[in-house]
């Protein structure tokens, strides 16, 4: 059965498209939940309810979670909590404090 590091090294491979850092790095995934050996749940966010790539991010965490073998891949988007870079991401994209 895949491990969450593991879950948590292919999340890591996915870059939102328009900041190109990976979406573990961003804080957009809020929960991992591994249910049994083939089913998954992710809760996660985007970084505004009108991300343009939100979808495009929803699939590649789905063929993500396909390249480790699992077939039931559960993904629930919220928005609360709103999305808020870490002082540490602003940092690194150098945007003001």
């Amino acid at each position: 059965m895949p491990t969450k590091d593991q879950v948590i090294e292919m999340l890591e491979t996915i870059n939102d498209p328009e900041l190109w850092v990976d979406i573990w790095t961003m804080g957009l995934i809020y929960d991992i939940n591994i249910r049994s050996d083939k089913e998954i749940f992710i809760r996660m966010t985007f970084t505004s309810p009108f991300c343009p790539a939100g979808e495009q991010i929803k699939d590649e965490v789905k063929e993500g979670m396909k390249l480790l073998k699992f077939e039931r891949i559960n993904i629930e988007v919220t928005f609360d909590p709103p999305w808020q870079p870490t002082q540490a991401l602003k940092a690194a994209l150098g945007m003001a404090s």
